[in-house]
């Protein structure tokens, strides 16, 4: 007779995002909690119990991967010995059924025929409630990139990072699930603490940092590990602390996940250029972003990356990260080379970024005595960004203050001035 396939097992380990391999890894580690011994699955044990190979796991396994699962065995699918399994027909006559259930409702309905009466069963939190976090995660993101640092998208990042950590008492999860629940609370916390950042509220940033570090070390994700430490970085170059800049930019730099991925590599070093031009450091800044090019040349376009790294990190936000460092310096042309270079390839979605270099742009030509072009420039930075963003509200008006110290009672001048004057009247 021909083996029928447990679909009830296949169905719960895609809700849960387990592997054949993984899943093995997992019942090891549950046999060894039970007996002593660690257990001796692999991937192949795990594939015949898919295809029913395998209908009932020995004892010591079967009660491990109750364990790892929260569910008896027969409600995952498999069957005592001594009772008749599917015949082939009934399977196929059974398969549009299967199909139209909703994995948590067949799943569940098991769980509770096999409980005892009068108990119910609880809530199972499972990869599809990441998942959807994950997607408001995305379009966090996407906020940031079009709106910068605005107290809105601060305060969504923190709710839904308190989602996440809600979900965690919501019901029983595996530790792959409530690793993968810390990891979102973790970057949902960090998405806040950016937007501080970009507000430059310093303060509260400090403290959506602290909490976003905590949910990391609890998630085991280096990925976020290095975002938190890596905005850290940023957030003290921007408060004019190099050294602490450097040491909180070192502990992103220093994982093992840079060693693996070219990318994080060129992420970190760029930052890392950035502090130094902050720090007045020509030599170090040059050869960080000479590393930081070859990293990315390096890296692979195809490799598994987060959703946030793909959605900022690319050669214009390395030529971005050289203009602040090469601005700081008093480098002007080179700083307005890396500008224009940024400019051009900056994708469509990074309003606020366009904007930041834009401002920069105007300063790098005004330092180098083209106050017209310096002007110009700086009127294509969109009146919403210009007023609304701190940060590029900040250097606008700085750009102002040394237009006037550069060229008192000129044309331009005035031009820049009743300019301005559209953007405090515009609703």
């Amino acid at each position: 007779m021909a083996a029928i396939r447990n679909t009830v097992l296949e169905a719960w380990m895609t809700e849960h995002g387990y592997s054949s391999n993984s899943l093995a890894d997992a019942v090891n580690s549950a046999v060894e909690e039970l007996t002593g011994h660690i257990g001796g699955l692999d991937g192949s044990s795990v594939r015949a119990w898919k295809a029913g190979r395998v209908t009932w796991p020995k004892s010591a396994t079967r009660a491990a991967l109750e364990n790892v699962t929260g569910f008896p065995a027969v409600a995952l699918g498999f069957v005592p010995r001594g009772r008749p399994s599917p015949t082939p027909a009934s399977s196929q006559q059974e398969e549009p059924k299967m199909k139209r259930r909703t994995l948590v409702g067949g799943i569940a309905a098991a769980a509770t025929a096999a409980a005892a009466p009068g108990s119910a069963s609880p809530r199972r939190i499972g990869m599809s409630d990441v998942n959807r976090l994950n997607k408001r995660f995305a379009e966090i993101i996407a906020s940031d990139h079009r709106h910068g640092g605005q107290p809105r998208i601060e305060e969504q990042a923190a709710a839904l990072a308190d989602e996440a950590l809600n979900l965690q008492n919501a019901g029983s999860a595996t530790q792959r699930v409530r690793n993968s629940l810390y990891a979102s609370g973790a970057a949902f916390r960090s998405s806040a603490m950016w937007a501080a950042i970009d507000g430059r509220r310093y303060d509260v940033a400090k403290a959506h940092m602290r909490e976003a570090q905590a949910l990391a070390e609890m998630s085991g994700d280096q990925a976020i590990k290095f975002r938190i430490w890596s905005h850290a970085g940023t957030m003290y170059r921007h408060m004019g602390r190099p050294a602490d800049a450097i040491a909180a930019n070192d502990v992103a730099r220093h994982l093992h996940l840079t060693r693996r991925d070219p990318l994080f590599a060129s992420l970190g070093l760029a930052r890392q250029g950035a502090i130094h031009g902050t720090a007045q450091n020509r030599t170090e800044t040059r050869r960080a972003f000479e590393q930081a090019q070859d990293a990315m040349l390096r890296a692979d376009p195809a490799d598994h990356r987060p959703v946030w790294l793909l959605a900022f990190y690319d050669q214009a936000e390395l030529d971005s990260l050289a203009l602040s460092a090469y601005l700081a310096l008093g480098d002007y042309p080179t700083a307005e080379y890396h500008a224009h270079r940024c400019l051009a390839s900056r994708r469509p979605h990074m309003v606020r970024s366009r904007a930041i270099t834009t401002t920069r742009l105007a300063h790098a030509l005004l330092s180098q005595g083209a106050a017209d072009a310096a002007t110009a420039t700086a009127m294509r930075v969109p009146a919403d960004a210009a007023t609304r963003h701190a940060r590029v509200s900040r250097m606008l008006q700085e750009f102002g203050a040394a237009l006037r110290a550069t060229a008192p009672r000129s044309t331009t001048v005035q031009t820049w001035t009743e300019h301005t004057t559209t953007w405090r009247t515009a609703p």
